[in-house]
């Protein structure tokens, strides 16, 4: 469990949470609503591009590790030249999904690495791997 290379994109996660304003958001089940439909010529507010850029530009960086958001943030990624309140919404939920499945999850595994050596300590090592199970609603729907 000391070696090795340990990859985790929970602080970055977090990061993005507290950048974009939303530390306080109530996680979701699922990245996107089932049945949304995405336009081009949506009436919705119009939303600063710049702003839109770097909000999907962030997520877009978390897709090589968090496979489920991928189609998604492709989709939303259609719309950086002229967003609208709606495509902002459906990024927003992203976010919010994240918060649900990666944070939770990483923290977990802390948790799960953090009794491993608290056993190891009291001479009750594991041997067997630390199986942790996470309630992926997106892939069983995809």
């Amino acid at each position: 469990m000391d070696d090795g290379i340990f990859i985790s994109q929970e602080s970055y996660t977090k990061e993005i949470l507290k950048k974009f304003n939303m530390l306080d958001c109530n996680p979701v089940n699922t990245p996107m609503e089932s049945g949304t439909k995405l336009s081009k010529f949506d009436e919705g507010e119009k939303v600063d591009p710049t702003f839109f850029k770097s909000f999907v530009g962030s997520l877009r960086y978390l897709t090589c590790t968090i496979s489920d958001i991928l189609f998604v943030v492709g989709v939303v990624s259609r719309f950086m030249e002229a967003p609208t309140s709606t495509h902002l919404k459906v990024v927003r939920r992203i976010l919010c999904y994240l918060k649900a499945e990666y944070v939770v999850a990483m923290s977990c595994t802390c948790h799960a690495i953090w009794l491993r050596r608290l056993l190891k300590e009291l001479n009750l090592q594991q041997i067997e791997a630390t199986e942790i199970s996470i309630d992926n609603k997106s892939a069983q729907e995809g």
